[in-house]
């Protein structure tokens, strides 16, 4: 038995536990090639083959280019300069097209009604009309905890994408 062992057993059985594992849980490793669906290059290796490790699409599927993209709403945070714009959407690439803005904060699953929400809830740090907001501590707080796991608030749209296409 080898002295670091988490386990008491011999290395025969230690190496074969291990193998279980790596079959019943698999191995994280890159894929071979990034993630068709969400563009990940991480995934988890099983014997039957390869799972993107953010959105579990199969490694090798083709997704079905004649079904439109499945409509995901977002409420999005945009920062340019000292200030942060509250909206919504559904193609957030595309309305960003539009938006002068410096970085994409944080992204949260929700419709116009979330918007208007958060419009209220951050009130006192709005721009007179607009969807602009000073950065406020207690926006800050909002979006550290929106963004909290994910330092890429495209990978989390990625996944909601992804979740979305799963369930169709």
């Amino acid at each position: 038995m080898p002295a670091d062992s988490p386990v008491a057993l011999c290395e025969g059985h230690l190496a074969a536990a291990s193998d279980w594992a790596d079959r019943t849980y698999g191995v994280p490793d890159l894929l071979p090639s990034p993630c068709r669906l969400c563009g990940s290059p991480l995934g988890v290796q099983f014997r039957s083959g390869w799972i993107c490790a953010v959105c579990e699409w199969r490694h090798g599927d083709v997704p079905d280019d004649e079904l439109a993209p499945p409509r995901v709403d977002v409420v999005y945070y945009l920062r340019y300069g000292d200030r942060v714009k509250i909206g919504t959407t559904s193609n957030p690439r595309q309305r960003f097209a539009a938006i002068w803005h410096e970085e994409v904060l944080a992204f949260e699953r929700g419709d116009r009604m979330l918007e208007h929400r958060r419009h209220m809830q951050f009130e006192v740090d709005r721009f007179a009309s607009t969807e602009w907001f000073r950065m406020s501590d207690a926006l800050r707080a909002h979006i550290d905890a929106l963004a909290a796991g994910s330092d890429d608030p495209w990978r989390l749209h990625a996944r909601w994408i992804s979740e979305a296409n799963a369930v169709r």
